[in-house]
């Protein structure tokens, strides 16, 4: 017997040592993937090289630390490069003598109309260094077509096309199926326009909905129309009809109405390519991925600091513990900190944000304030910036914003979702208690329906939120209250729409935004820093791999249709009154 213990005990303590070493070695793997990944040694970039960008990556605001990008990981193979990335590798090109041109080779992109209009910009501005672009490929949607068509040359391969059709902006519906499963959304809201909640209880658009979605997407489809009629030198009026009568459906089309200049094979290509680097047409191309061209201006390090403060994803009470998330809590202490660093002259706030939580967006806008007591506060808006990223961003100095950018859906609303048609007739689960007082179980138990008395004390509460909100607005903007009202009721905007509601000060990009800021803080010489500082890769991967692998299981199981699911999981699992953009709008 006592052979036997001792026999289990040396098994077991093997195990044991065996795990250990395994662990050691698996971290001191991802260490050193992490080193390399952290260190970003430069690609060497051979003279006479083509600046290759293809956008088959997922684009985010900011570039995240992700080492074990091209590794087959759950949660971690994703191919992504941040919107500031792309940017200054591309102005960084335009200087680089090595580079002498670049090769678009798009079917699509994957982001908004806001970040591609920047996008669009920076090859603009890398153009008039006499450097060139070419674009090519199969078939553009329309996204890609929007930023290929700056290029000295737009080719498209004689068996493809050019999307062009106009935009459409479509929302899913849930009403039947909640009704199907037995599930009643209970909505409380404040705003005309304040539409989040249709997909719950209707199964079309309203008519103020169907109002404001015609409005904002005209008015990015005129932003759209008007500069590639300006980098193709098409009247604005023929492109519309154009795509009005869906006249580009194939090579021919597109090169018949001006919208390409030739259809070719990629051999043709890559001879218009060695002609214009001016080498033998047996000579390899030097190609340069722009996920690998890690190369960006940097400032000097000296001057006094203008810091970029990054407001990005859905805002949440407390310190947001998702990727993609802004806790109220954690955000406002990042804001008060460079409040109080004297090193810091001036902040810029770049919101991409749909809202979320009121009470957080509430916390939030008060560190703005205090901020902006002590010096300027500047708000760049990316694709999103709406209703609680409005919130938080209408106490600033100054607002600047893109044309394209979604922004207003100033209101607020509450869903308290109802299953006990659910738990009581389809599963039969029926719950029963006991409670102190007539209010005890109020937004706690969701399982019975809303009193008339309890919807009263949650519209109250409702109508109590929008009316700060509204007076927030009125006090920032210096609108009087019932002008924000009446551009309120929840209602999208354009950026450029903004501009003339005086929801914005400014159209231009984050570079602009960031020069104002110097300006205002009488700064001749600056570094631009950006916040909240960035996790290290091993930190962010201990603290966001549980999440990261979850979405990662769902997407992988429901594709497409994951995008729903999240919005299904969000409204059923909110907590407190939401100041949040009506859906997720979504333009092809």
């Amino acid at each position: 017997m006592r052979s036997f213990f001792k026999y289990v005990l040396a098994t077991i303590t093997g195990i044991v040592i065996s795990f250990v070493i395994l662990f050691i070695v698996v971290m001191g793997i991802i260490g050193a993937l992490i080193s390399s990944a952290s260190s970003e040694p430069e690609v060497v970039v051979k003279s006479n090289s083509v600046l290759f960008l293809s956008f088959d990556y997922d684009i985010n605001e900011r570039n995240d630390n992700n080492p074990f990008g091209s590794l087959n990981l759950p949660g971690y193979s994703t191919k992504s490069i941040g919107l500031d990335d792309i940017l200054g590798r591309i102005r960084y090109a335009a200087t680089d003598g090595s580079i002498k041109g670049i090769y678009i080779d798009a079917g699509s992109i994957g982001t908004g109309f806001a970040s591609l209009k920047e996008v669009r910009d920076e090859l603009l501005a890398f153009k008039k260094t006499g450097k060139f672009i070419v674009a090519y490929n199969a078939g553009y949607n329309q996204k890609a077509y929007y930023v290929a068509s700056i290029a000295d040359k737009v080719y498209v391969n004689p068996q493809g096309t050019i999307d062009f059709r106009g935009l459409a902006s479509s929302t899913m519906f849930y009403k039947d199926l909640l009704d199907k499963v037995g599930v009643e959304m209970q909505i409380v809201k404040v705003g005309t326009f304040k539409s989040a909640v249709e997909p719950f209880f209707l199964n079309k658009m309203s008519d103020p909905n169907r109002l404001q979605v015609t409005s904002y997407l005209g008015s990015i489809y005129e932003t759209f129309i008007n500069e590639i009629s300006t980098s193709r030198n098409i009247p604005a009026d023929t492109l519309r009809g154009i795509a009005n009568n869906y006249l580009v459906r194939s090579a021919d089309d597109a090169v018949r109405y001006k919208l390409a200049d030739a259809k070719i094979y990629k051999d043709e290509l890559l001879a218009d390519l060695r002609k214009r680097l001016k080498i033998g047409e047996k000579e390899e191309i030097s190609f340069v991925s722009l996920l690998d061209y890690n190369r960006k201006l940097k400032d000097d390090g000296s001057g006094s600091e203008v810091a970029v403060l990054y407001a990005v994803g859905e805002i949440v009470d407390g310190e947001g513990t998702r990727p993609g998330e802004i806790g109220g809590d954690k955000f406002s202490r990042e804001l008060r900190k460079l409040r109080e660093d004297d090193a810091v002259k001036a902040v810029v706030l770049r919101v991409n944000s749909p809202g979320g939580s009121a009470l957080a967006s509430d916390i939030i806008w008060r560190e703005v304030i205090l901020t902006k007591k002590v010096k300027p506060v500047i708000v760049s808006m990316g694709d999103v910036a709406a209703s609680g990223g409005y919130y938080i961003s209408a106490a600033a100095d100054s607002i600047f914003a893109e044309p394209t950018t979604i922004t207003g859906s100033i209101g607020v609303f509450g869903v308290i979702p109802n299953f006990q048609n659910l738990m009581n007739n389809k599963i039969g689960v029926h719950y029963d208690g006991v409670k102190t007082g007539k209010f005890a179980d109020l937004n706690t138990t969701f399982d019975r329906p809303l009193t008339a008395e309890e919807r009263d004390i949650i519209q109250r509460e409702v109508d109590k939120v929008y009316a700060t909100f509204t007076k927030v607005v009125a006090e920032g903007r210096k609108i009087p209250l019932p002008n924000v009202d009446s551009i309120g009721q929840g209602r999208v905007w354009t950026g450029a729409q903004g501009l003339s509601n005086k929801l914005v000060d400014r159209l231009g990009n984050l570079d602009v935004a960031i020069q104002a800021a110097a300006k205002k803080a009488n700064l001749n010489k600056y570094k631009v820093t950006q916040y909240p500082e960035k996790e290290d890769p091993f930190t962010s991967i201990l603290n966001n791999s549980k999440e990261k692998v979850q979405a990662w299981v769902a997407k992988e199981q429901m594709g497409e249709y994951y995008r729903y699911f999240d919005v299904m999981r969000q409204a059923t699992t909110q907590s407190g009154i939401q100041a949040r953009l009506p859906y997720t709008v979504e333009i092809h």
